[in-house]
């Protein structure tokens, strides 16, 4: 049975640490790190972090239409098997080490050490401002890549 999280505002440290299973819309995590860490197979919709690592070590998850603020930087990191779809990106550092990502209709304000030592990527209409995106990934596809920006892809593979 799918647990649902709807309309919350969520602060302090780890907030919903480990949930797995469930539906988590139209909310807020501010003022604490890694509110979402370990969780397992979630369904995040049009949901704002407003503070750092919110969705580390995770897997099986679907987000769309969330908004990253520049304070949840160095976010999604060691997760796998994930789609990210309509989201806007402002915080630096997303996505570091994850595996199986498919991210679509993606802005990247800040693309900045953005996309490093991931495996197995797809993107599709993405639009990113920032040195070194992508760098050392491997196994990736792109379906239209607007990147203003230097040395993507640096060190990468297929």
């Amino acid at each position: 049975m799918q647990k649902i999280f709807k309309n919350g505002h969520y602060t302090g440290e780890r907030a919903l640490f480990r949930t797995s299973d469930a539906l988590i819309e139209d909310s807020l995590f501010d003022d604490g790190e890694s509110p979402l860490k370990e969780g397992r197979n979630l369904t995040v919709k049009k949901v704002t972090f407003g503070y750092k690592y919110p969705l580390w070590y995770g897997k099986g998850h679907l987000v769309q239409g969330c908004k990253f603020l520049v304070m949840s930087r160095s976010g999604i990191w060691y997760t796998d098997d994930s789609v990210f779809e309509d989201c806007d990106i402002i915080a630096p550092k997303e996505f570091r080490r994850c595996h199986n990502i498919s991210l679509k209709n993606i802005v990247f304000h800040d693309a900045e050490e953005t996309l490093w030592n991931c495996k197995g990527v797809k993107l599709e209409n993405i639009t990113a401002k920032g040195d070194y995106l992508g760098m050392n990934d491997e196994d990736v596809e792109v379906d239209h890549l607007e990147l203003d920006g230097n040395y993507p892809f640096d060190g990468g593979k297929n």
